[in-house]
């Protein structure tokens, strides 16, 4: 069962990595045959309904399988040690939906010309998919994404009990990850209507998303993160006037 186990978790995290790679490009619009500025054109009245369709679905599944009262009841059919990599197994499955079936809205929202202006975009874009990477490994990259989990099964170890920690970026924001995907989303040289609907859904999901996963982290952590909360801002780097 342990070997069955790691198996599946191993499978579900290269799933990952293949989403995740193909996100990078079809955000960015190029090097995938699909991106959010290319594929087939409909009527921007459908197109505008079915990449809704396509943002609330995805929202949909990753808030509410990452909700504890959910989890609960899904180890009940799944092994503990698949709870992470189903859920994120899940996800790029809604990832690789969105890609599939979003339509482009093409109508041009801005475009800039200036070579540095560009490249400054441009690297913002970049920017934030390090910050992305860099905030998994801060954590446990491992435990994220399932593979701590599996390993540990497939080795008869016990879970470990989750510890309170700030590294790195979380001593800047209290979510460097969901920060990164912001720069990600809204940092393009070319914004086209579809792009401008894209960045704006997923940064509605990621608010609404993180406010709940606040609330699980305060009834887990308790006045650990409590005492957080009051220093470190949730999304924008800013400094805190100390009361």
């Amino acid at each position: 069962m342990g070997l069955l186990v790691l198996v599946c978790g191993a499978l579900c995290y290269a799933g990952f990595l293949a989403a995740f790679t193909y996100l990078v490009g079809f955000v960015g619009d190029f090097a995938v045959p699909r991106t959010v500025s290319s594929g087939p054109l409909v009527p921007a009245g459908t197109a505008l309904a079915v990449d809704l369709a396509l943002l609330a679905a995805f929202g949909l599944q990753h808030s509410l399988m990452a909700r504890q009262g959910f989890k609960r009841g899904w180890i009940r059919l799944v092994p503990p040690a698949l709870e992470r990599s189903v859920y994120v197994l899940a996800s790029s499955l809604a990832l690789a939906l969105l890609f599939w079936g979003w339509r482009p809205l093409p109508a041009p929202v801005w475009n800039l010309t200036a070579p540095g202006a560009r490249w400054a975009m441009e690297g913002v874009f970049w920017l934030g998919w390090v910050m992305v990477l860099v905030s998994t490994f801060h954590l446990s990259h491992g435990g994220l994404f399932g593979l701590s989990q599996a390993w540990r099964r497939f080795r008869g170890q016990p879970e470990r009990e989750l510890s309170f920690r700030t590294p790195g970026l979380y001593r800047l924001v209290r979510h460097p990850l969901m920060l990164g995907f912001l720069l990600a989303f809204w940092a393009t040289p070319s914004m086209d209507a579809g792009h401008l609907l894209l960045a704006s859904g997923m940064t509605l999901y990621i608010l609404v998303g993180t406010h709940f996963e606040e609330k699980d982290l305060r009834r887990t952590l308790g006045p650990d993160y409590e005492a957080y909360r009051r220093e470190v801002p949730m999304l924008l780097p800013l400094p805190r006037r100390r009361k």
